[in-house]
């Protein structure tokens, strides 16, 4: 699916209606007894449409438990927020810590004093899950673990993620005299969802086998979806003794993303078969839906202020194909959504402003639309006669 562009501040909305049945909510049921519960092996899970943000089925979603590596997307998220906002760049160079240095688990060995650039460290910490690389990154970030972690419970706050409470960049289990990580499988999915927004972070997610330290050292991806899952973008696996085993994928399939938690999974084969069935049976309750079957297809008509004609054809620039609860069928609509102030002269092919599928308000995805033929300015006479 393509990412929505914005749209122009000053808009008139003329809306093609496919149906006038009364329309229906999309956002997240409020009341969880209301969202279809799960059963697997399994502790907690949720499965969320990641446009929407409304979650479709789950189990004991709220249930607090050790998020493991998992930990690691709010770490990441962060970096590349870092990184969006032009705080840090991606070729900075990130200096080693003894600290960075001495972590365990899963890593990438890295050395006091050695140097790396951010998004080296990314690509170790996304695909290899590496605790080195997480901390060498939050003290970077942060000036320490401990500033980092402050920034952690902030995002977190920000994002509605109520059943969260971060003691590390990492997920490791806690030392003596440390609190340990602290999630949902609801708020894991709320995470997974903000590091979609990342091109790059999907594509980490998937990758393996990758070359680090010049290629003397290659990543390897824990995920055991990867390479086998249709659809599979991502996102995070997280293990330990006291968690279990646990992952948050996104997936993409009959156009739209859908996100699986599972957490405390008995074995890595447990993660992998009930995230599959998860998402096979969410996307069970989807449809694809053509709303414009191919570029240079007519989406409407518009009008143009002392033009000549009066009202002008617009073609999508693109197809236009969502994907669709079957349930919610009746609600979707196309809105074409155009500038308020068209005038003439206007040439043919001119962009006027975007074709967008909008399920209860909510837009789903959108094409941009422009003129298909020419517009002059009226003549006294076109203008007199209403031409």
């Amino acid at each position: 699916m393509r990412r929505m562009e914005p749209l122009p501040a000053l808009l008139l909305s003329v809306v093609l209606v496919l149906t006038l049945l009364p329309v229906r909510s999309v956002v997240a049921a409020p009341d969880d007894a209301a969202i279809p519960d799960i059963t697997g092996k399994f502790k907690s899970a949720a499965v969320m449409d990641a446009r929407t943000g409304e979650f479709l089925m789950g189990h004991a979603m709220h249930r607090r438990l050790p998020p493991a590596s998992m930990v690691k997307m709010m770490t990441e998220l962060i970096v590349l927020e870092q990184i969006a906002e032009g705080e840090i760049a991606p070729q900075e160079t990130v200096t080693v810590s003894a600290k960075a240095s001495r972590m365990g688990g899963s890593q990438v060995y890295l050395k006091q004093g050695e140097r790396f650039p951010v998004v080296e460290l990314l690509e170790a910490l996304a695909i290899q899950s590496a605790n080195d690389a997480a901390v060498a990154l939050a003290e970077h970030v942060a000036g320490s673990t401990e500033a980092f972690v402050e920034m952690m419970n902030a995002r977190a706050a920000e994002l509605g993620m109520r059943d969260t409470e971060f003691h590390s960049p990492h997920g490791l289990p806690p030392g003596r005299g440390q609190q340990p990580d602290l999630s949902s499988a609801h708020d894991m999915a709320l995470l997974g969802r903000q590091i979609c927004r990342f091109p790059e972070a999907l594509h980490w997610a998937v990758s393996n086998r990758v070359p680090f330290r010049g290629g003397k050292f290659l990543l390897t991806n824990p995920n055991p979806l990867v390479g086998k899952l249709k659809g599979l973008e991502g996102i995070k696996t997280g293990f330990h003794s006291r968690a279990g085993y646990c992952l948050t994928a996104a997936c993409r399939r009959k156009g739209v993303r859908l996100i699986s938690v599972v957490m405390g999974c008995p074995t890595n084969r447990d993660r992998g078969v009930e995230t599959t069935r998860l998402l096979a049976r969410g996307f069970g309750l989807y449809t694809k839906v053509t709303l414009v079957p191919a570029a240079g297809d007519s989406v409407g008509a518009v009008p143009v202020r002392g033009g000549k004609p009066s009202r002008v054809t617009v073609t999508a620039a693109a197809p236009l194909v969502v994907g669709v609860r079957k349930a919610l069928l009746d609600s979707l609509r196309l809105a074409l959504h155009v500038q308020d102030d068209l005038a003439p002269p206007l040439p043919a092919g001119q962009p006027v402003g975007f074709a967008v599928a909008r399920l209860d308000g909510a837009a789903l995805d959108s094409v941009a639309v422009r003129t298909a033929a020419p517009v002059k300015k009226a003549g006294f006479w076109d203008r007199l006669l209403g031409r």
